[in-house]
């Protein structure tokens, strides 16, 4: 296969370099990253401004952009050449629950479904960052397995892993996206008080068994199948019902 790799934290990343080594020993790979950590950028698509991919290696390119700006180019931009998969990461930190919606990991994942691609997001699920190499390995497992088998173009895999040794690892588990509480409040600047810094991520409230939460707790490596439609179905007959007191 020929895959594109992307992240959120910049080419010079530890988790992207150990990505691109693992599957560079079975595929074509090229990377086309950010220039700098550009975590938690979501889905922003950079409009008011023209960007300058730079060619740092054969089949490395830096942006300054986002991840989703990134895929983008390199799916509709200065590549010639065709992909048949989209991957990113592997992310420093975790994309479990609630944290899909912000990640720009995903968000360049996402971004490739949204090119036609079958995509990818894997995430080392710590702080520490000991153990990209497992990660790495991980990743190579499943896009291998995922090379004789069938992932619909709609699908994005958001793959977490624990920051353990692989030998550690217990095993993998189909998981849905857990959730958490409100996140923490938001945190008054030492030097100037009328300035804030985003507060931290809520703890885990949703975190039972079967979510993606539950199975890092326990050691598995969690893959959770994203969709990215929207739209509540349960709620249209409500909301249409509603409407029609609107005339």
């Amino acid at each position: 296969m020929k895959i594109l790799i992307s992240n959120d934290d910049g080419y010079q990343a530890e988790g992207i370099q150990v990505l691109t080594k693992y599957l560079a020993k079975d595929h074509q790979v090229v990377v086309v990253a950010p220039n700098e950590n550009k975590s938690a950028s979501s889905s922003s698509l950079t409009l008011n401004q023209a960007l300058k991919p730079v060619k740092i290696d054969k089949n490395i390119y830096s942006i300054d952009a986002t991840p989703s700006d990134c895929v983008h180019l390199a799916l509709c931009g200065f590549l010639k050449e065709e992909f048949d998969l989209v991957v990113t990461g592997i992310n420093f930190g975790p994309n479990l629950g609630d944290d899909v919606i912000y990640s720009g990991t995903v968000a360049g994942a996402i971004e490739g479904r949204f090119l036609g691609l079958p995509s990818v997001a894997i995430s080392l699920a710590s702080w520490e960052g000991e153990n990209f190499e497992t990660a790495g390995k991980v990743a190579q497992q499943i896009i291998n397995q995922l090379h004789t088998s069938q992932l619909s173009q709609d699908t994005v895999l958001n793959i977490n892993v624990p920051d353990i040794a692989h030998n550690e690892i217990q095993g993998f588990q189909t998981t849905r996206l857990g959730k958490r509480h409100m996140s923490e409040a938001s945190i008054p600047d030492e030097k100037d008080s009328s300035s804030y810094w985003i507060g931290e991520n809520g703890k885990e409230a949703d975190n039972g068994v079967g979510t993606d939460f539950h199975a890092i707790a326990n050691n598995y490596v969690s893959v959770t199948p994203l969709q990215i439609d929207l739209t509540k179905y349960n709620e249209i007959d409500t909301v249409s019902d509603w409407l029609k007191d609107l005339g």
